[in-house]
């Protein structure tokens, strides 16, 4: 009879003692993940999303833009999302522990991430209170709309983001975000 295989369980002190080397290193539920370094077209699709989010977020004080190094922590996880607005910190909070649930996370697929982002990811990001989670896909050039308690909505045309704060919607064209020559 063959015994099953036991996955480990990794812990937040045993990834950050990791080297960096380029590689980005997650743990959601004590699995670990690792991915290699992001291509061009994923990162062209966040640098054309960041100057649509940066003006908003500031007009409406909803916090602050942030990039991958900027982790989120929640029940003994910690991932590095593409993108996420938070409100910001309290002065004199310098821990990632301490920092405030994200507003919006923001994850573009590839095909490292693809799987995780749809499914460990999600849940991480519902179960800790994440207002919206978007999923961009750039192969189907859609955006997958992620609210606890409402059914996903798969956005092809247009991105409306109203946050609670905001007097008026975000309003992004999906053609502004996956038009790679503009």
């Amino acid at each position: 009879m063959q015994m099953a295989t036991q996955t480990k369980r990794w812990t937040l002190d045993e990834i950050h003692s990791l080297p960096d080397d380029g590689n980005k290193y997650e743990l959601v539920g004590g699995e670990l993940f690792v991915t290699p370094p992001p291509s061009n077209e994923h990162e062209t699709i966040l640098a054309a999303i960041t100057p649509l989010l940066d003006p908003f977020v500031a007009a409406h004080a909803l916090g602050r833009v942030y990039h991958p190094r900027s982790v989120m922590r929640f029940a003994a996880s910690e991932v590095e999302p593409d993108l996420m607005v938070r409100r910001v910190q309290a002065p004199g909070s310098r821990d990632w522990d301490d920092a405030p649930t994200p507003i919006l996370v923001v994850e573009v697929l590839s095909g490292a991430t693809r799987r995780r982002d749809h499914m460990q990811k999600r849940e991480l990001y519902l179960a800790a209170g994440v207002g919206e989670y978007w999923i961009i896909d750039p192969d189907r050039r859609n955006v997958r709309v992620v609210r606890r308690g409402q059914p996903d909505q798969i956005v092809s045309e247009e991105l409306r983001w109203q946050p609670a704060g905001a007097t008026a919607p975000l309003v992004i064209r999906l053609a502004q975000i996956f038009d790679m020559n503009g």
